[in-house]
């Protein structure tokens, strides 16, 4: 199995290579620089990835910043929008190719999105998705987890309407002691250091559903489905609108600068 990890802190990641080959004996790991603030540093990164000649059998989407104070990716993004939600859009669609070569009718290649249950409480705003009319972190952090879920339908969509061997499905991994709470409010934080023992889930069991997403053969040509604690969950009832996946993913085409493959299917 060769795994490449992907992310914006060079020491970190490399880190993350050196334990998991320490614990798993795996000496194809190794970890690729992305910046999914960065539609440049995304193209790179899928440039780089292409040249390897690697098949690509699991995508896991799993990357994000929550409640940042109101400012901008390099490309002009409102940040929320722009790293959660449109970076991985650009990075999917740029690796689409491959994953339709590298599955087959007996195992599909699998694309993995990792939202939040605040995509319940979210609104999708097609007219000013960047938030400009009136910013509020928890609003636009709430939208880009929304995105991420209608994403994921309309992809799943496409793919089967297409008759690729590629299923995509999103995961809702829970309340996770991880560095994502840095931006909360110091009333918050104290909150979270106090009760998260008993309320918050390890990175290790924040994990678990993507895992089982990623390799269960129960799941094995499934698709467009949400997971939470490796359960079928119904998601927000918006998230289903059929019209709404397919103009926020052609905006999205319109945004990141490529060509809409499910133009054909309106």
């Amino acid at each position: 199995m060769h795994v490449i990890l992907a992310g914006n802190d060079e020491s970190e990641g490399q880190e993350a290579v050196r334990k998991i080959k320490e614990e798993t004996v795996n000496g194809k790991v190794e970890f690729l620089h992305c910046d999914l603030a960065s539609m440049k540093s995304i193209r790179q990164f899928v440039q780089q990835f292409r040249a390897k000649n690697c098949p690509l059998h699991v995508l896991v989407n799993n990357a994000g910043v929550m409640l940042v104070p109101e400012r901008k990716t390099e490309d002009g993004f409102e940040e929320h929008f722009g790293l959660n939600y449109l970076g991985h859009f650009l990075l999917t669609n740029l690796l689409l190719e491959t994953l339709k070569q590298s599955g087959t009718c007996s195992r599909n290649a699998r694309v993995i999105t990792v939202s939040s249950a605040t995509h319940y409480v979210g609104r999708l705003h097609l007219n000013d998705l960047q938030s400009r009319c009136s910013y509020s972190p928890h609003g636009a952090y709430a939208q880009s987890k929304l995105a991420l879920v209608l994403f994921t339908y309309r992809l799943q969509h496409l793919m089967t309407a297409d008759g690729s061997h590629v299923t995509a499905n999103v995961v809702d991994p829970g309340v996770v002691n991880t560095e994502l709470y840095k931006n909360v409010c110091w009333a918050t934080k104290v909150v979270k250091w106090m009760t998260a023992w008993l309320v918050f889930k390890t990175p290790e069991e924040g994990a678990s559903t993507s895992i089982y997403a990623a390799v269960s053969p129960e799941l094995e040509g499934v698709g467009g489905i949400y997971l939470y604690n490796e359960q079928r969950t119904k998601s927000t009832d918006v998230s289903y609108d059929e019209d709404l996946q397919r103009r926020l993913w052609t905006e999205s085409c319109k945004m990141t600068r490529i060509s809409d493959v499910g133009s054909r299917d309106l």
